[in-house]
């Protein structure tokens, strides 16, 4: 047999103890792995110019900023590491040993809850924004602001570690062969998961949007009605916004949901799901979503444009440039 000859296995020394390699992707495979290469990329760089701008510029050193810069370090770290391992992992073997495995999960499962805790971060900070302006200025500082991003990253650390704490101690205690990485999570911790990770937040999420655009709408009413034996251009630019915060806030919602709702109901259906062709595609729209942040949250700011331009061009190099008007 080719198998008992070493050439399909992962390592050939270790006959039958060895995972199989994978079988030689076809001419889809390819063009799907160029394809997902190409979205990795176009992740690690979107966000980066996020990282880079919030960072130097000092007029975007706001709450508000310092929150979608936690979202863009958190969702550049999917596009710089899990993104291309996963897709080695779907046409190689895995070489690191059964801990590096364990760390790996653990990672990505630190870097995808920071990322969900940052979305409801910013829509606390949004809804404060919006339905308490007054207060909003004391009740929200830079220094509250960066607190609540260190706890939001260590409870994810700690609270992730409780489910990987006997892979960590015991690295191949779901060892099945040598040359793969898997990690399994039993039933109720997957359902305990589900909730927190995924139930409740998003519940938060549609809650306090859903309130965000209930007082935009009201206000842009209250506006219209105030304005309208005034001036009827006043009155289109009211209903503009209306419809702007409308489309905005959907978009918010509905890429979360298309992008994390199918990874969750397939794992809470299984694990021989979760690994099959099916779970890859969900598994890959999951991470899809670290692409989609910063189009969605960033380029929705007029900064963004312009420190895309200042970045790209080299001027953030000279002399002063972060007292630059970006705004």
């Amino acid at each position: 047999m080719e198998v008992e000859g070493g050439a399909e296995l992962c390592f050939p020394e270790l006959l039958n103890a060895s995972c199989r390699k994978p079988t030689p992707p076809g001419s889809e495979a390819v063009l799907l792995n160029v394809l997902l290469s190409s979205v990795s990329v176009l992740t690690v760089a979107l966000n980066l110019l996020v990282i880079i701008s919030i960072s130097h510029f000092r007029q975007l050193h706001t709450p508000t900023n310092i929150l979608l810069l936690s979202l863009a370090v958190s969702d550049f770290l999917v596009g710089l590491l899990l993104m291309p391992v996963e897709m080695f992992l779907k046409t190689g073997c895995w070489f690191l040993g059964d801990l590096m495995c364990s760390l790996y999960n653990y990672m990505s499962f630190i870097i995808t809850s920071a990322s969900v805790g940052d979305m409801v971060l910013i829509s606390i900070d949004r809804y404060l924004a919006i339905c308490d302006p007054l207060h909003y200025t004391s009740r929200v500082t830079e220094r509250r602001v960066k607190l609540c991003v260190c706890v939001c990253w260590l409870c994810s650390v700690f609270y992730n570690s409780l489910f990987v704490k006997d892979d960590l101690t015991h690295p191949d205690r779901h060892h099945f062969c040598y040359g793969e990485c898997v990690i399994i999570v039993d039933h109720i911790a997957g359902v305990v998961d589900l909730v927190l990770t995924f139930i409740l937040p998003i519940t938060v999420i549609i809650f306090l949007y859903m309130s965000v655009f209930m007082v935009a709408v009201s206000q842009a009413r209250a506006m219209r009605s105030h304005i309208t034996a005034v001036t009827l251009q006043r009155s289109e630019t009211a209903k503009k916004s209306e419809l702007k915060a409308a489309r905005t806030l959907g978009v918010l919602v509905a890429v979360f949901l298309i992008c994390f709702c199918p990874y969750y109901c397939v794992s809470l259906a299984g694990d021989d799901l979760l690994f099959s062709s099916s779970g890859s595609f969900v598994l890959y729209l999951f991470y899809f979503n670290s692409c989609l942040n910063p189009v969605i949250y960033a380029l929705f700011y007029p900064w963004f444009k312009k420190g895309i331009k200042l970045v790209v061009t080299l001027q953030i190099l000279q002399p002063g440039s972060c007292e630059a008007n970006v705004l």
